[in-house]
């Protein structure tokens, strides 16, 4: 899960995730468009990625196609559930205290 939370932790791997997850598979060029990086730059983004389970790449031809997996990101959301809901009872508890306070 470290890989995971490695891979999210950049705001260029997030926005390569997100033009996965609504546009579908992209090939290395296209991605390569949308950010004004070098190509090492970009191949190493994608690579963590990679390596965290976040995205598979498929070979056509000459052409390398990436793509979203969603497992790794469930297992995280999964594992990030109970905090979520620690801090929405205490949130909620903070704003009852905060209504019965202004009488």
């Amino acid at each position: 899960m470290t890989d995971v939370f490695t891979a999210l932790a950049n705001p260029t791997r997030r926005e390569m995730l997100r033009m996965l997850r609504e546009d579908g598979p992209h090939p290395v060029n296209r991605l390569a468009e949308r950010f004004d990086m070098r190509r090492p730059s970009l191949s190493e983004h994608l690579r963590l990625l990679k390596d965290a389970g976040l995205v598979t790449e498929q070979r056509a031809g000459r052409e390398r196609i990436y793509s979203l997996r969603t497992e790794p990101l469930r297992e995280l959301s999964s594992w990030l559930a109970p905090y979520e809901r620690f801090w929405q009872d205490r949130l909620t508890g903070l704003a009852d205290f905060l209504d019965t306070s202004d009488d």
